[in-house]
């Protein structure tokens, strides 16, 4: 909108930013794929999962009413937040909201928060086949808010917290709010491409399409990175220990696997 609108109550637009971060690698033996699994459920378990989602209400302007979190077995995590978007007096605060303080508590394995009238969500599934020396991480998250607020923000920050190699993004605007006059509206900001919110040294690093529906207020954005530096990819080893076809066959693997999460179907 290019000019402000004065709303009537509150503003009831609810924007929801939803992906699916992939990141893969090559672990050999049973025992690097036990290792790399391992490697990935430490590094990314509740309590890092609970830091990211709350930095991530810090840069959308929320609050935190509700967090909780559990790590699962053999793998994996889930985190919900509920927040608000205006500060709300202690004495409106439903008692057993834990605005994210977890002194009191037992301590547990998985976290969950909610914000006022939003919500953000995070849930992990590191991945590895007998039959298949590309292991594959997981990462699916929601952030939705009511209001003013946008989840758009936070996106970079997101994106940076994982090592991203495919990314599947969806963003869309439910519902409508009025102005003064009763006169419904259903977006309240431009948006043309969920890429004019990645940085642009970002987006130099993957390849993306778009496939938007503009009617209904819809974005979806598919990225996969463009280049496959092999250390990146290798668990526990060193691509000079490999010989030029070991090299070349674990690459032609790594971007297989790519191209097809990116693609959504079963290709090789």
């Amino acid at each position: 909108m290019k000019e402000k609108i004065t709303l009537y109550g509150f503003n009831n637009l609810t924007k929801t930013l939803s992906f699916n971060i992939y990141d893969v690698c090559y672990a050999k033996t049973e025992k690097e794929k036990e290792d790399y699994i391992k490697y990935i459920d430490e590094q990314y378990n509740s309590e890092r999962l609970t830091k990211i989602l709350c930095d991530v209400t810090e840069i959308i302007g929320a609050h935190v009413l509700n967090i909780s979190k559990q790590d699962y077995e053999p793998q994996g995590a889930s985190v919900n937040v509920l927040i608000t978007e205006e500060a709300l007096p202690v004495a409106v605060i439903d008692p057993s909201c834990n605005k994210g303080e977890f002194s009191y508590m037992a301590l547990r394995d998985s976290v969950m928060g909610h914000l006022d009238k939003s919500h953000l969500t995070v849930h992990t599934y590191p991945e590895c086949h007998p039959n298949n020396d590309i292991t594959t991480f997981r990462v699916d998250i929601d952030v939705s808010t009511c209001g003013k607020i946008s989840p758009l923000n936070a996106l970079n920050y997101l994106i940076s917290s994982f090592d991203s190699d495919v990314i599947t993004i969806d963003y869309k605007v439910r519902g409508f709010t009025r102005d003064i006059a009763g006169r419904k509206y259903y977006i309240d900001h431009e948006i043309r491409s969920i890429q004019d919110y990645i940085d642009e040294d970002t987006l130099k690093n993957y390849d993306c399409i778009d496939m938007n529906v503009y009617q209904a207020n819809m974005f979806h954005t598919k990225m996969m990175v463009n280049e496959i530096k092999l250390n990146n990819y290798l668990f526990n080893s060193d691509q000079f220990e490999l010989s030029p076809n070991e090299r070349r066959e674990i690459r032609d693997r790594l971007s297989k696997e790519m191209i097809e999460i990116y693609g959504g179907v079963n290709i090789y």
